[in-house]
């Protein structure tokens, strides 16, 4: 009855009379009258139970959890929410809970005075507890990540925030029960550190005021392609935190920007040539400038039997006959009245032929026009829009298009000019040497 007494109500406000009682009690009397006369040793003695008895609790509840609760909880529901909510462990938080308030209730085995082990143990708990939420919170991001509503819209910025306010309730509450304070006395001694909370959290803040303007003006989604050469970004977002966001660039590495310089500085979003359905092909060729000149009579029957250009020659010969006609031009001369040149053929050819590409949408911007002449030569620019936004598609349909474009030039008399190369010397200093031969012959 004494050891039961004991055991279910024992007597912890002095250890050595509760372990003395119980050793009396097993019928160790000259044991406990030895301990009785060193009471160090009883109370190494309770400071070893304590810990022996706390780590057996978490072992023990480890054990349960991992081997019987789990496989329960999986046996019981196959839901994939449940699976992603196991899978970041908050159950395991209950192995910490059970050890301390073990240590709560046989905080009088201590030499420790009872109160100071009594709020460890309450500290303890309170830390078990938020890794708990903590853990929680992380599930509830996992789960959210699978709605399709997380791309435009994700919540882990906020959970950060969460989790960081978690973590400063736990140090206010935790300097409160080692200074037996109340929790006011602290917050009242915050207004003076304003200025020094302001200093310290200042990327904080400026991350949670940035996530929100983000997510209100729905400048960055996951998925996004975004390029910020600044920060040698170009690829696509993989996550949103409170203080990052991280974009996997085309080579696989990945780049980390802090979430306020998106507000801060300026990027470009790929989303909207995305949604679109089409991406812009824009590129520039160079004519050689002595190359453009006016067709003649056979040049204008050679092209007739391009199918393209058959409607576009036979209309646009008439109106040029019609208007010489009109003004009684001398077309003897060549820049007399009007006349169609290569180019300007070339230009119309290949408006028609992206007209009648596949592969390049008509809803969209499409034209070829002349830009500024330059040093290099006449820049042709082309400008359309292919039918879709994956890059290699696009890539090989717009190196398609200007191998055709490059073998059809010289059926018009056109050339791109290019700068002389090694070839081009040596075929000029032999052409100088057949010069020189002939002439010395002569």
């Amino acid at each position: 009855m004494l050891v039961a007494s004991c055991i279910m109500q024992p007597d912890f406000t002095s250890s050595p009379s509760w372990i003395t009682s119980l050793l009396d009690s097993a019928g160790s009397r000259k044991l406990a009258a030895f301990l009785h006369n060193y009471p160090f040793l009883l109370d190494i003695l309770g400071l070893i139970l304590v810990v022996l008895s706390c780590g057996l609790a978490f072992r023990l509840t480890r054990r349960w959890v991992k081997v019987l609760l789990i496989p329960f909880l999986l046996r019981l529901s196959s839901h994939p929410w449940l699976d992603l909510l196991i899978k970041e462990n908050p159950l395991q938080k209950l192995a910490h809970m059970l050890p301390a308030l073990m240590a709560y209730h046989l905080a009088g085995l201590t030499p420790v005075p009872m109160a100071a082990v009594k709020n460890l143990a309450l500290i303890w708990l309170l830390w078990a507890f938020l890794a708990l939420i903590q853990d929680i919170f992380d599930a509830t991001n996992s789960i959210y990540s699978t709605f399709e509503v997380s791309r435009n819209r994700p919540i882990k910025g906020f959970l950060q925030v969460a989790k960081l306010i978690l973590f400063i309730l736990g140090l206010l509450l935790s300097f409160s029960l080692l200074l037996n304070k109340s929790p006011l006395f602290f917050l009242s001694g915050l207004g003076a550190l304003t200025a020094v909370l302001l200093l310290v959290f200042k990327d904080t803040i400026l991350s949670v005021v940035a996530s929100v303007q983000i997510q209100t003006n729905d400048m960055v989604r996951i998925g996004d392609w975004i390029e910020m050469p600044q920060y040698n970004a170009d690829g696509d977002v993989i996550d949103m935190a409170l203080h990052t966001v991280k974009v996997q660039n085309w080579d696989k590495t990945i780049t980390t920007i802090p979430t306020s310089k998106l507000i801060e500085e300026s990027f470009k979003n790929w989303r909207g040539m995305q949604q679109s359905g089409g991406r812009r092909i824009c590129r520039n060729l160079l004519i050689d400038t002595q190359s453009v000149r006016f067709l003649g009579d056979p040049d204008l029957e050679n092209l007739m039997k391009v199918q393209i250009l058959k409607n576009y020659l036979t209309d646009r010969t008439r109106e040029v006959r019609d208007h010489n006609d009109k003004l009684g031009a001398d077309t003897a001369i060549p820049i007399n009245g009007r006349r169609l040149t290569n180019l300007g053929t070339f230009r119309a050819y290949l408006k028609d032929y992206l007209k009648n590409h596949p592969r390049i949408r008509q809803d969209m911007t499409l034209m070829v026009r002349l830009l500024e002449p330059a040093a290099q030569g006449i820049p042709m620019q082309i400008y359309c829009f292919t039918n879709t936004t994956v890059w290699a598609e696009y890539e090989g349909i717009q190196s398609d298009l200007f191998d055709h474009i490059l073998a059809a030039l010289p059926q018009f008399g056109l050339s791109i000019f290019q700068n002389p190369s090694g070839m081009d010397f040596k075929s000029l200093g032999h052409m100088q040497r057949e010069v020189l031969r002939a002439e010395d012959s002569a």
